[in-house]
């Protein structure tokens, strides 16, 4: 199988992939340009196919021609191992909306171990779920192009600990945001949800000043669309121009009814807190009283509240070029408003680390030694 003429690393259905590095070797997946000459899109990025469920009938992987068939029945499915592991530059467009992405998993079983991965300058979203049922932990998504964090076809898996920083001329036609959560490619009623979970992800976005110039494609730190119900819990969204929408009443709807929820997060969203699609009934008033009865929300200048939550202003890109930015930021949390308020009482988060603090880091950052935030200039 090929994308155009770049290569891409696909794992069929019923194949493993054992990609298990250490903190002091990470396995890392890169262009296959010198140092100082690599661009997002160099190749086409991890796909992992496998035989968990999804929601739709026999679905064909996006991206990929000729066609890649992924799904099963089977959420207890092994794809393998990804641990300690970088990719970089990756992800390209066959068609218009039809790209691959830097990590791809389609119908990924619980049985797949995921944890301490990174995605760094990728040509589409960072990391994609199409269905499954994989879980994972220390995730990074480091400037990437459209999606951070993308959920799609009824996934039901649980993630913890994870960080979003993106670079503010980076951003997709489609509308980049931070988390994306579909049910399916459309508002139709399915079987399986898109029910997974995500808790302590702290995701800092392009703007680092109220008043920043930025893509004009950028949109929301949490975009809800087509009939999603996932959950996301005891996190952080700083820097997105929009807050959070809801698409379709469908989406108000499930989550009105507790099938989806939204927790004890911190939005920061000084310009357009909370907005919904046409058509619906609820209104953008509406969501902000739901979220706000679980959530904080905060409309302060966004450069007044990294002090305020504990978050190192560094780890933003702020108006740094790309070569610019801190080669080892520091993401450690040791005071203000996320080291508490953290709760894991929630059945939704069942299985979960508890901890005390939101966002993604307490006094640890568990980037050290093995994430790279200058892979232009790393030479392998």
């Amino acid at each position: 199988m090929e994308i155009k003429t770049k290569g891409t690393l696909i794992i069929d259905r019923g194949g493993k992939i054992e990609a298990n590095g250490t903190a002091n070797e990470p396995i890392v997946f890169t262009s296959a340009l010198a140092a100082g000459t690599r661009d997002r899109g160099d190749w086409g990025g991890l796909v992992i196919l496998g035989n968990a469920n999804v929601n739709q009938t026999n679905p064909a992987i996006e991206g990929i021609s000729p066609a890649a068939i992924f799904g099963g029945t089977n959420d207890s499915d092994d794809s393998g191992t990804l641990r300690y592991v970088r990719v970089e530059f990756a992800g390209i467009e066959l068609t218009p909306n039809n790209e691959t992405n830097s990590i791809t998993l389609g119908a990924i079983g619980s049985g797949t171990e995921m944890e301490y991965c990174q995605v760094s300058y990728g040509g589409d979203d960072g990391f994609e779920w199409f269905g499954g049922a994989v879980n994972g932990k220390y995730l990074v998504a480091f400037a990437c192009w459209d999606d951070s964090f993308d959920v799609d076809f009824g996934y039901t898996g649980k993630n913890q600990f994870g960080v979003e920083v993106r670079y503010p001329s980076f951003a997709d036609q489609s509308g980049s945001n931070s988390f994306e959560c579909d049910n399916g490619p459309n508002d139709n009623v399915t079987n399986l949800l898109t029910t997974g979970v995500f808790s302590n992800f702290t995701c800092v976005g392009p703007v680092s000043t109220t008043g920043q110039s930025i893509n004009a494609n950028y949109q929301h730190s949490i975009d809800l669309r087509r009939r999603t119900a996932a959950t996301i819990a005891n996190s952080v969204f700083i820097g997105y121009p929009r807050g959070i929408r809801m698409n379709q009443q469908s989406v108000f709807d499930n989550y009105a009814a507790g099938t989806g929820k939204v927790l004890n997060n911190i939005l920061v969203a000084p310009l357009v807190t909370y907005s919904v699609g046409t058509g619906m009934t609820a209104t953008a008033a509406n969501l902000g009283t739901w979220f706000t009865a679980t959530n904080t929300t905060i409309t302060a200048a966004v450069e007044t509240q990294f002090a305020v939550l504990g978050i190192n202003p560094n780890v933003s890109f702020g108006t740094a070029v790309t070569t610019a930015y801190s080669a080892n930021p520091s993401f450690a949390v040791t005071a203000g408003d996320l080291s508490t308020g953290a709760s894991f009482t929630d059945s939704k988060l069942s299985g979960l680390t508890p901890t005390t603090y939101r966002g993604g880091f307490g006094a640890t950052d568990w980037t050290d030694g093995w994430a790279e935030f200058l892979p232009n200039a790393k030479v392998y």
